[in-house]
């Protein structure tokens, strides 16, 4: 996966990024069962810059924020299912429950997050605007969440 980059590889593209004016775009999340609603997401926030940068939650921060039995899949299959979107220019997996060390190193000039969140409570927000960058809230996609998606399987009965 040429996508996928770790922190100290992603701190050079990220430095690359400025020093010839291109708009570095991030958005987070574990992206276990990709949806609707994902791909959505990544279109508009890619459309909002240069470079589509995703922080891609490890297995032991999913198990963290979504509990004992998720992932689903395990990161190194999710970080391949999203690198092989187009929109997608890099993947760089974070251990942390939030990306807020990521977006230190990075510096996007546009953070993305899903219509699940309100602004003040986006995590980076603090780092981002500080240095006059942007907040993007993308609406939520109706029927579009991976919880929802999980319990409807589990329901069906083959």
């Amino acid at each position: 996966m040429k996508k996928l980059k770790d922190f100290k590889e992603i701190e050079g593209i990220a430095g690359r990024l400025k020093q010839t004016g291109r708009k570095a775009v991030f958005t987070n999340g574990c992206f276990d069962i990709l949806h609707k609603g994902h791909i959505r997401l990544l279109k508009k926030a890619k459309s909002l810059g240069d470079v589509l940068i995703i922080g891609l939650n490890t297995d032991a921060s999913v198990r963290r924020l979504k509990g004992k039995e998720r992932p689903f899949f395990k990161e190194m299959e999710r970080a391949e299912v999203i690198s092989a979107l187009e929109m997608v220019d890099y993947v760089v997996l974070f251990p942390q429950d939030t990306p807020y060390e990521l977006i230190k190193i990075i510096k996007p000039n546009v953070l993305v997050k899903g219509g699940d969140y309100i602004k003040e409570e986006v995590v980076g927000r603090d780092i981002v605007e500080g240095y006059g960058g942007k907040v993007f809230i993308f609406p939520v996609v109706k029927g579009a969440s991976t919880t929802k998606i999980a319990e409807k399987i589990k329901r069906t009965k083959i």
